[in-house]
């Protein structure tokens, strides 16, 4: 079955930071954690946070000392007073967009003036907004509450952040017929606007939707809403068990959105779900297309050719005698590496990726032989090229096993912050940037009789921050499962935000190396060449931040298809 994803789908920003937050103060296990009411309207969510010792109150009075953290929904200001007085830590993960509505109202009822909150009364946003009005605030949702509305001086409305556009512009047409002096503030999230934009661009591109998210979700349901009202086959799930298979079987093209409090491992399973659905129009050939690159991906052979395809290419800047044998040893190497590495780091797996975790699940026994077939491989052809490269890759497998065992003993892991090499923030990014360093630049560099250190620097730069690139996009994708198990990679240790920074940064620099290195003399002129597969990886890094593409097996794909444009470049310079 066909599976368009809708690009806006999963947590919203707020969510997201509050997510982030509490995750991060559980993974602390600094005394006793509790969210003042639901964290999100998810109960999936809520269940997983439950085993990481998070647990949900509506009350803080009588609670034993501890942190309690404010939910992205907001409180008003009397219940804040409340938990400064009860000697609990308070966590404020407030949404920022909520804020800003409950400082509007604040600021404005100061002045005398009347609220209307155009939302739902009961909507735990709306009650936090209600208690920093100054005034008596009112709470409509529809047209027809206008006129139940008594007479007001100076009115202004706001929203509810995660209300319907269309009914809001309808409810604001009506007050200003009333109120003709009403200040209007549009204070629906852009993220909301977006997604339910989104939606209605469905219209006429697919057969049906499925809306992945709670069932009490107030944003969820004005998806859904929207998409019924537009006479679309509409179906709401909240997990992949609540699919229709036979209804969706009849379909050609399935789109699939989500709400602002879906986890993106409940959308990968869903997506997962309805793919594997033969549908009734769906070509048997695009099928097993779709089946054949899902495959490559998930068992890792795609990374590893592409990492083939690279040592290739690499051979050539450094101006080493191109052969088979190092891109073969690159290939068994890398591949054995990140299924070895995968099995015993598979803790985020669940979460980050469910379609791998389910394949590595199936084929585990056929995975874990190939990959010790891989290093055996790997190290007799390291062997047939002299002792001295069999000794090195010896050294460099033992060392990528390493990173994932523990390096203490069991009764003495709880004393230390880090007992294996992975629990070092950032190490995971710098492992696999070094592993790929190791493999494709230094085993041909030791083989070497004559070094041109000027150019062997430069391919050890220009390999290094490509693979270190490659590697930091993906823990981008993976944050929401390293943060449940309290892996503290690169973006979490930094922030997403200067993470993506300083990936252009090193775009950038290899960008500048590649462009200067034969002017300068140092390297031939198909250092040219591979600043293509460099830009095409930062159209990568750009379409994952300016949200053009879901993280899934077609972008991991992408990402891997840049090493192999770099392979296909070298043949073709070699050829002319």
């Amino acid at each position: 079955m066909k599976v368009r994803l809708a690009k806006t789908a999963g947590f919203c920003m707020g969510v997201r930071r509050a997510m982030e937050i509490v995750l991060a103060e559980a993974n602390k296990a600094d005394g006793p954690l509790f969210t003042l009411g639901p964290l999100i309207h998810n109960n999936q969510v809520l269940q997983l946070l439950e085993t990481k010792g998070v647990r949900a109150v509506e009350d803080p009075e009588g609670l034993p000392e501890g942190r309690i953290v404010i939910r992205a929904h907001g409180i008003p200001p009397q219940l804040r007073r409340k938990i400064k007085n009860s000697g609990l830590k308070a966590i404020d993960a407030t949404c920022p967009r909520v804020a800003r509505v409950q400082a509007i109202i604040r600021y404005h009822t100061k002045k005398g003036r009347s609220a209307i909150i155009v939302g739902d009364e009961n909507h735990a946003e709306v009650i936090g907004l209600k208690g920093y009005s100054e005034t008596p605030a009112h709470v409509i949702r529809t047209v027809d509450d206008v006129s139940k509305l008594p007479h007001l001086q100076k009115p202004f409305v706001v929203a509810q952040t995660t209300q319907n556009d269309e009914n809001f512009r309808q409810v604001v047409k009506a007050l200003k017929a009333r109120f003709p002096d009403i200040l209007v503030f549009e204070t629906i999230c852009e993220a909301t606007h977006h997604r339910q934009q989104e939606v209605k661009a469905f219209g006429g591109q697919v057969d049906a939707v499925v809306v992945v998210g709670g069932y009490h979700s107030g944003n969820t349901r004005r998806m859904v809403e929207i998409l019924k009202g537009q006479g679309m086959p509409t179906f709401h799930v909240e997990t992949e068990k609540d699919l229709d298979r036979n209804q969706l079987s009849r379909m050609g093209v399935i789109g699939v959105t989500a709400g602002a409090s879906t986890p993106n491992w409940m959308i990968k399973n869903v997506v997962r779900e309805i793919e594997g659905i033969r549908g009734r129009k769906e070509r048997l050939l695009a099928h097993w297309s779709r089946e054949t690159l899902k495959f490559l991906v998930l068992s890792n052979l795609m990374v590893s050719a592409g990492a083939f395809s690279f040592s290739h290419a690499i051979s050539i800047l450094s101006g080493f005698p191109p052969g088979l044998s190092f891109p073969l040893i690159t290939f068994f190497y890398l591949y054995a590496m990140h299924v070895l590495n995968r099995f015993l780091d598979k803790g985020a797996s669940a979460y980050n990726d469910p379609e791998r975790a389910a394949f590595l699940r199936k084929n585990r026994w056929l995975l874990i032989m190939t990959a010790l077939g891989g290093i055996f491989g790997a190290l007799v052809l390291a062997y047939r090229i002299s002792v001295i490269t069999f000794l090195a890759l010896a050294l460099f497998s033992a060392l990528g096993i390493v990173y994932s065992i523990p390096l203490l003993p069991k009764a003495l892991r709880h004393k230390y912050t880090y007992s294996k090499i992975k629990d070092i923030p950032g190490s995971r990014t710098l492992a696999e940037a070094s592993a790929w360093t190791a493999v494709i630049w230094a085993l041909p560099l030791i083989e070497s009789h004559q070094i041109q250190w000027p150019s062997a620097m430069i391919s050890a730069l220009v390999v290094f921050l490509m693979a270190y690139t490659r590697s930091a996009l993906f823990d981008l994708f993976q944050v929401q499962g390293d943060l449940i198990v309290g892996t503290e990679t690169l973006p979490i240790s930094l922030g997403e935000k200067r993470t993506i920074t300083l990936l252009k940064i090193l775009l950038l620099s290899a960008g500048v190396i590649l462009a200067g290195g034969p002017l300068s003399g140092w390297v031939n002129a198909f250092s040219y060449l591979l600043i293509l597969p460099l830009l095409t990886l930062a159209l990568c890094l750009a379409a994952y931040e300016r949200h053009w593409l879901y993280p899934g097996v077609v972008f991991e794909a992408l990402v891997e298809g840049n090493f192999f444009m770099a392979g296909l470049l070298s043949v073709i310079w070699q050829v002319l």
